[in-house]
């Protein structure tokens, strides 16, 4: 099928089923200012290079104290070094995590390319600084394992001149031909933009880029793109549909999506994206909260783009190691749950969620499974069998009021091999 440069055209494009199929992937913000690796508790510690120059009190007064008066944020390139980084140790541990994928962030808003790049002369980190081409390391890497390379592209820059000068022009000598050379050089499965919201897609010339890349690139089959291509796309026109922090810390609930298309929901382990050294164990999501967070999103047939944010050495913060092996020790046990499956329905009932998979419908509890508990949402029909993923202990099948009812022995915590949230396959 060839699609047309119109959003009506560009939006039958169904997203690559392997997308729905991976539930989780891993997002990557490193850059120039990870070498600060500060601002305000409740930040982005990524647009340092913002705060600072627009007057950003917290930031301002941390910069002169620590690298003087005048310290401008480009010079943090001399300074990024990345003399840590090593991309198999970076696969190997996204591998473990049961990631799927992975969106390493090419170009945050300053306009650093993480990649060697025609259009980004000596303001990229094979030009300058570590002299390294991480898109090219880490792709490599990743091509040895089964986890997905992908990359995040802002789509605009603070204070690239031409910009400021006509934005739209800037969509078209700058922009779309950097990210067809980002494609073309490394062939990413996903492209997540970012930066859109201050312009209309039409300014960015968002369509003729999408028509060339669903038509034409080398990746036109596979590549999943997301919604953020102008300020009315969002949750509208595009790819994947994206939330950010859409989980509420107050209720512990992501907001209702219903949507015609797969949608993920991006966020860090702890605020910042970028890293933020300030930032303590309690500012980050317990491994508890995590998998609870992430359940609650497959139910609803969403993915999770997890955030980490290495420091400028190359290395991953030893807790944000941590929660990602947490994630995939839980995976490990309850993949059967979680990869390829699709929404059952949504579920009103507290603590209790669903997926379904290969016919086989699973009910995830928030609660150690002891006594009995209803299932609201699932039928009773005779001959339904159920186990607990990760234990041997058998589960009775009972009938309460035409639904599910599950009855459990008494069961050793040390036998149950999950944690956190405890899955119940249901099937005949």
């Amino acid at each position: 099928m060839k699609y047309e440069n119109t959003w009506e055209s560009l939006n039958t494009r169904k997203v690559p089923a392997w997308f729905e199929d991976a539930k989780f992937g891993i997002f990557i913000h490193w850059g120039l200012y990870s070498v600060p690796a500060y601002t305000r508790k409740g930040d982005y510690a990524e647009w340092y290079g913002h705060q600072l120059k627009n007057d950003f009190e917290a930031v301002v007064d941390f910069h002169k104290k620590t690298y003087g008066e005048n310290f401008k944020y480009e010079d943090f390139a001399g300074q990024f070094k990345a003399e840590l980084f090593d991309a198999d140790e970076w696969a190997e541990l996204f591998q473990k995590a049961g990631a799927r994928y992975i969106n390493l962030v090419s170009k945050h808003h300053d306009g650093f390319c993480m990649y060697k790049s025609d259009y980004a002369w000596n303001w990229n980190s094979f030009d300058v600084g570590p002299h390294r081409d991480f898109c090219e390391e880490l792709k490599a890497a990743l091509d040895k394992t089964d986890v997905k390379f992908g990359v995040y592209h802002s789509v605009y820059e603070w204070y690239n001149p031409l910009y400021l000068k006509d934005p739209e022009e800037y969509a078209l000598k700058h922009l779309i031909p950097m990210l067809k050379e980002l494609v073309e050089k490394y062939k990413p499965y996903t492209l997540f933009t970012d930066g859109e919201w201050d312009h209309p897609s039409s300014v960015w010339h968002s369509t003729d880029f999408l028509q060339w890349l669903y038509n034409e690139s080398s990746v036109k089959d596979v590549i999943v793109p997301n919604d953020r291509w102008g300020k009315e796309t969002r949750g509208h026109l595009g790819g994947n549909f994206t939330t950010e922090y859409g989980f509420i810390e107050g209720n512990k609930k992501i907001e209702d999506v219903v949507l015609d298309r797969p949608f993920e929901e991006c966020r860090g382990i702890g605020r910042s994206f970028g890293f933020n050294r300030i930032e303590d164990p309690e500012d980050y999501l317990s491994p508890k909260a995590l998998i609870e967070m992430f359940v609650e999103l497959i139910s609803k047939g969403g993915n999770l783009l997890l955030n980490i944010g290495p420091a400028a050495d190359g290395t991953i913060p030893a807790i944000q190691q941590e929660r990602l092996l947490q994630m995939g020790e839980w995976l490990n046990v309850n993949g059967e749950a979680v990869y390829g499956s699709r929404r059952y329905k949504n579920s009103n009932q507290p603590r209790v969620k669903y997926t379904a998979n290969n016919g086989n419908v699973y009910a995830f509890l928030y609660d150690f499974p002891f006594g009995s508990v209803t299932l609201n949402d699932v039928e009773y029909s005779a001959g339904l069998k159920a186990e607990i993923l990760g234990c041997d202990a058998p589960v009775e099948v009972t009938e309460d009021k035409g639904r599910v009812k599950l009855v459990f022995p008494g069961i050793n915590p040390d036998d149950m091999k999950s944690e956190y949230v405890y899955c119940v396959k249901l099937y005949k």
